[in-house]
């Protein structure tokens, strides 16, 4: 059961070195103190003695396995042969070098070097024989981290020698050799504390939960360094803001901000303008017309990489914001020229009704000259009547014409008739006549003060009334110029 209790133990305590010093230990350096025993494997005496055994150490880490090891170490050798026993003293000078079999806080090695002896004879077969002599340690250990910075090491060394002297005989056999089992601490300074070079620390990384492992933990193409440091971006997230761009890619490739998804403020992420309008997300107007791409696309509806997106010769912009048109549409107002001929030009591209500038139409007038009548042919009246009848129109448009474009005239519009029926009855009617076409410029916009009215019935015949078509001609309207 007690040994069942030793193994858990033993097994717990490898697991949690693996974990510990887990850092390169490369150009790092240690110091340590080791003690244990002795044991003399020598052939002069028939029985050896275990005998303490101690070291001081330093320890430089030329990679993160390899190492080599200085130690001053001393301890006794002892052994017996019937009634003579002998004891030395041996101090040494020792350079080893030792090769790690794994590199994390668990690490089985072998080790091997060379070392200078110095050995002092003691017992009465033992005098005047101290000398000095090299011996050659192998063997091997296991080292279990403890801390960030301290490891607990555990070995043991066969020590071959040169010299058959170490227990004070020589007796031409075999050369002395002895064993060395030691345990100690050893506390690890300096080393690359920055194991995947990113520019952080294991402590760094640790504090923030990167992988000290792994330069670029979220594989954005940016060192966890660089990252923490330089950009103050999250080494743990590939794209910090989340607008759909790597970090790594909004600063080495779009010069965008990899802290803010919209670095140009126009109201569009940074990735949806890279990857889907194709837009430049570091220039909130990428073409440049006055409105920024989020108002364009969102808003208006229009090309954001099109400065005039209909191609009327007008900004996108300028509609929008100056001339209101419609900047999808070239001819806003449908009235056949396009927005940026209108605004040219001077005409409203709103109102279609400018859009084809109008003929002035020549209004056709009378020649008429001062103290002079012409007959206004065409005139005609319902018969016995004074109402005008319509087919009397376009003679009088004419009169109004000449009325309406020459300020200065004035004129007495005179009645005539032939000379059917009586007299007094044709002067009546001759003035109704003359009344009603006055009545018609008048209502047209002619000032009343300027016309008078006569009727001379049938007085003044211009042709005989003896045939149809003489008293035809009698019967008319005059336009008689006064001024």
């Amino acid at each position: 059961m007690m040994s069942k209790k030793i193994l858990s133990g033993i097994l717990a305590v490898l697991v949690l070195s693996s974990f510990a010093i887990g850092q390169d230990r490369a150009g790092s350096v240690a110091f340590g103190v080791r003690g244990g025993i002795t044991n003399y494997q020598g052939d002069d005496y028939d029985s050896a003695k275990q005998r303490p055994y101690g070291s001081v150490l330093a320890e430089y880490y030329l990679t993160n396995r390899f190492s080599q090891e200085t130690a001053l170490n001393i301890g006794e050798l002892a052994g017996e042969t019937g009634a003579n026993d002998f004891k030395s003293v041996a101090s040494s000078l020792s350079l080893m070098g030792r090769f790690a079999l794994l590199g994390g806080g668990f690490r089985p090695y072998l080790a091997a070097g060379a070392e200078l002896v110095g050995i002092d004879p003691e017992g009465e077969n033992n005098d005047n024989h101290d000398r000095t002599s090299f011996a050659f340690p192998v063997g091997g250990g296991v080292s279990l981290g403890l801390g960030e910075n301290v490891t607990f090491d555990v070995r043991g060394l066969y020590h071959y020698s040169l010299d058959d002297r170490y227990d004070g005989l020589d007796t031409e056999s075999a050369n002395d050799a002895f064993l060395t089992g030691t345990a100690g601490l050893t506390w690890i300074t300096g080393g690359n504390p920055d194991k995947d070079g990113d520019g952080l620390s294991k402590k760094e990384e640790k504090a923030r939960g990167t992988n000290p492992n792994l330069a670029d933990t979220d594989g954005d193409g940016l060192s966890d360094g660089e990252e923490v440091n330089v950009y103050k971006t999250d080494p743990l997230k590939a794209d910090s803001d989340g607008d759909g761009l790597s970090d790594s890619d909004e600063l080495k490739k779009y010069n965008t901000n990899a802290n803010k998804a919209d670095s140009d403020g126009d109201g569009l992420s940074d990735g949806d303008e890279v990857l889907k309008h194709r837009t430049n997300a570091s220039n909130a107007d990428s073409d440049g017309d006055g409105l920024n791409d989020g108002a364009e696309i969102n808003t208006h509806k229009t090309d954001a990489l099109k400065a005039d997106t209909d191609g009327d010769g007008l900004s996108d912009g300028r509609e929008v914001t100056q001339t209101k048109s419609d900047p999808l549409k070239a001819d806003t107002d449908g009235g056949s020229v396009n927005d940026g001929a209108e605004v040219t030009r001077g005409s409203d591209p709103l109102n279609a009704e400018d859009d084809v500038p109008k003929v002035a139409k020549v209004e056709e007038t009378l020649q008429v000259e001062v103290g002079k009548a012409i007959v206004l042919e065409g005139v005609v009246f319902k018969s016995g009547s004074a109402e005008i009848s319509p087919e009397s129109e376009a003679i009088l448009v004419k009169a109004f014409n000449t009325l309406n474009e020459n300020a200065e005239i004035a004129v007495e519009i005179q009645g005539h008739t032939d000379n059917r029926g009586g007299r007094a009855l044709n002067t009546r009617l001759s003035l109704a006549r003359a009344e009603a076409v006055k009545a018609y410029l008048v209502r047209k916009g002619i000032a009343a003060n300027r016309i008078t009215t006569k009727g001379f019935g049938p007085d003044k015949p211009v042709a005989s009334n003896d045939t149809a078509e003489g008293r035809q001609q009698n019967r008319r309207i005059e336009f008689f110029r006064v001024k």
